[in-house]
């Protein structure tokens, strides 16, 4: 008989999809705090990391709602600093680097302008 070994490991964290999805009893054990406090204008919980609850959030909500509550101009901006954030990380040609970022421009330039356009 093979020596099976219980682990106490953390389910994944949630992943949020376009739409809302469901997430599993354990991510709801590990992740949602028993007690939602108010500390400084912020939700939180006892000084515990809260990603978990956060992500478990996006996940019920779906992506597509919370975008349709939030400036469209947010999104926009949170997006292009993260892909900024990750260009600066690659470690690639520099000719490689200057083409994908004058691309990243390029892209944001025309998000932009939609988005003036749509926030009007």
């Amino acid at each position: 008989m093979a020596n099976v070994t219980m682990t106490n490991s953390q389910p994944p964290l949630p992943q949020p999809q376009l739409e809302k999805a469901r997430i599993t009893s354990e991510q709801y054990l590990e992740f949602t705090p028993e007690k939602l406090e108010l500390w400084d204008g912020y939700l939180g919980y006892g000084g515990q990391n809260q990603l978990g609850f956060h992500l478990a959030v996006l996940r019920n909500m779906g992506l597509l709602t919370a975008i349709c509550h939030t400036q469209l101009s947010l999104w926009i901006e949170a997006l292009d600093r993260h892909l900024r954030e990750k260009l600066s990380t690659v470690s690639t040609q520099p000719e490689v680097a200057e083409a994908m970022l004058n691309r990243l421009d390029r892209a944001m330039e025309d998000l932009a302008a939609v988005t003036e356009y749509l926030e009007g």
